[in-house]
């Protein structure tokens, strides 16, 4: 699955440089996660940390983006080929 901003947001800043995949960008009123890019922080850490990070705790689980454990991984692979 990908992570989702959801309408709580307080346009805090906090969320967009812990992504290491750079999945987070400012939308027209909040911050959008774009579920292409987001891994759940797969590969790079333990925990998605735009969740740990959120004051608000407005990032939940994308059920409109539902992929395995292995899709998230061939996911990262894919990103990382990317930007090598």
């Amino acid at each position: 699955m990908a992570l989702k901003i959801t309408h709580e947001c307080i346009n805090c800043d906090v969320c967009e440089p812990v992504c290491p995949n750079q999945a987070i960008s400012q939308g027209v009123e909040i911050y959008e996660i774009d579920p292409g890019l987001c891994t759940e922080c797969v590969g790079h850490h333990d925990r998605p940390q735009c969740v740990d990070v959120c004051p608000v705790a407005c990032i939940p689980l994308d059920p409109d983006h539902v992929e395995t454990p292995e899709q998230l991984m061939a996911k990262y692979h894919k990103l990382t080929r990317l930007v090598s």
